[in-house]
């Protein structure tokens, strides 16, 4: 019988844990792997692996696989008090270069038999402990036998409650994995009490290209510390501050080595409580960061009055990709420079400008953007106080064959649009044939019925191949609607979910 449920994290991330036995099994002949250049921290397809299948029957492939290189029991409540079982075997599978043990409720006698048995996989390359207690406090017993030449490239240690003595314990470990590429200690809060042995290692680790610190109790003292060892990151492609709620303050005076991470192509910094202080250091050093493609601004409401300087001259980021700024409490002017530099942003992809309020009656102030952009991917809208010009704007530019590229659309809880503007909207939807997702759901506390654009909706949808998700929360529909709802569902060549709020 296979059951599975949702684990929700401290900080509300939602994550698959599945306790059925799933077997999954490729050949032990090694396939070509492409190589880990994208910069993400999530796991990789794999080539050779077992994945969350049950210890005892690990156990028993083993032997039959000596030139495995990847094994993924993670999420397998069952792993956990038995992973002795597996290790005993490590010996056999010493080409092994991929090991991931997320979320599998490791006992300290795993994590004891785990770091004996890590010196049996030399090849080792990428070791996911992520979501396991227990790794807090025992740290030393797992990888104390990394030694000076150690091939791991990706460590990822995510909710795993690290203390600060394991924090100073990976400082010191650090110049050890000279291979180092991916470093993930997110959610580990009482690892900024042992920043400063942390920051020491990473001098020491010229190769390491994502820093993934999200969530680890950084305070503003933090960012003098990372700042100091910058310099020698030099190959730096992503660095994750984000949700460090106190770190606002820290940039004032201390984030000049910023400047030296030439090549960072991801900066997130979502949630950290900047000031306006901050802001006005960050505005000498962002812009000269001339590779950045993914920039998170979001959730620092003190940058709504501080930060026209720093977007007006964003315009210097050419490669920029991705600009997430949602509810940073802009005002008007901010918005005005905002929108004259998004002109230039013309690889732009991904644009949040969410839970702004002065977005609302002021959209045309950013039409030339929209006009102009080719890659537009993502535009989300949500909260923004749209007004019905703003969405008849809207239709007029996608109507002239703008926005072509656009995939999901987010224009929920906006509740001040009447129908007709909808109506205009959902009569030049159908031009968005790369559209994936439409949200225009209203705010929790208000309902409405649809009015007739809801019949233009559905026109356009048949026009839209690539469409499945149509977020509609809180409209009702009254009988008539409900019924032509019912004969386009029945149509069996497509697969389209309406989120609707119900049936009038």
């Amino acid at each position: 019988m296979s059951q599975t449920r949702k684990k929700t994290s401290s900080e509300g991330e939602t994550k698959p844990q599945t306790s059925s036995v799933n077997k999954f099994l490729r050949g032990s002949k090694a396939e070509s792997r492409k190589e880990n250049n994208d910069l993400k921290t999530t796991d990789s397809q794999p080539t050779n692996w077992i994945q969350k299948t049950a210890p005892s029957e690990t156990v028993a492939l083993l032997p039959f696989l000596p030139d495995l290189e990847e094994l993924d029991i993670s999420w397998n409540d069952f792993v956990g008090g038995t992973l002795h079982s597996i290790t005993q075997q490590m010996h056999l599978v010493s080409k092994l270069k991929i090991l991931r043990l997320g979320s599998c409720r490791l006992t300290t006698d795993d994590v004891q038999a785990l770091g004996e048995a890590l010196e049996m996989i030399p090849e080792l390359v990428e070791l996911n402990l992520s979501w396991n207690s227990k790794v807090g406090g025992n740290l030393p017993l797992i990888l104390q036998k990394f030694q000076k030449g150690s091939k791991i490239q990706m460590l990822k240690l995510v909710d795993c409650t690290l203390t600060s003595e394991d924090g100073t314990f990976l400082g010191q470990l650090l110049p050890m994995l000279q291979s180092l590429e991916v470093l993930d200690l997110s959610i580990n809060r009482d690892i900024g009490g042992s920043l400063n042995s942390i920051a020491q290692g990473l001098k020491s680790t010229s190769n390491l290209k994502v820093l993934k610190l999200h969530s680890c109790g950084l305070s503003q003292k933090s960012v003098k510390i990372l700042d100091a060892a910058f310099r020698y990151l030099a190959e730096l492609r992503k660095l994750d501050l984000s949700c460090n709620k106190d770190l606002g303050g820290g940039f004032e005076d201390s984030s000049a080595q910023l400047v030296m991470l030439k090549h960072l192509q991801v900066l997130d910094l979502h949630q950290c409580s900047l000031t306006a202080d901050d802001v006005m250091s960050l505005t000498q050093v962002i812009p000269l960061l001339s590779n950045l493609q993914e920039l998170d601004l979001s959730a620092n409401k003190k940058m709504g009055n501080s930060s026209e300087n720093l977007l007006s001259r964003l315009r210097f980021l050419p490669a920029l990709k991705s600009l997430v700024i949602n509810n940073c409490a802009l005002e008007s002017e901010t918005f005005t420079a905002l929108a004259e530099t998004s002109v230039h942003l013309s690889a732009l992809e991904v644009f949040n400008l969410s839970w702004n309020k002065c977005v609302g009656g002021n959209l045309k102030l950013l039409l030339e953007t929209l006009k102009l952009s080719m890659s537009l991917r993502v535009l989300r809208l949500s909260s923004c106080s749209l007004v019905t010009e703003d969405v008849v704007l809207l239709a007029s530019v996608i109507q002239t064959g703008h926005l072509a590229k656009l995939r999901k659309l987010d224009l929920s809880y906006n509740d001040s649009i009447c129908d007709a503007g909808w109506t205009m909207f959902c009569q030049n939807v159908r031009f968005l044939k790369e559209l994936i997702e439409l949200d225009i759901s209203l705010r929790p506390s208000n309902f409405r019925d649809c009015g007739q654009w809801f019949r233009h909706l559905l026109c356009a949808v048949i026009k839209l191949p690539q469409i499945t998700e149509i977020g509609m929360k809180r409209w009702i529909l009254p009988a008539s609607q409900e019924e032509e709802l019912e004969c386009f569902d029945q149509d069996k060549k497509r697969s389209i979910h309406f989120d609707h709020g119900g049936f009038q």
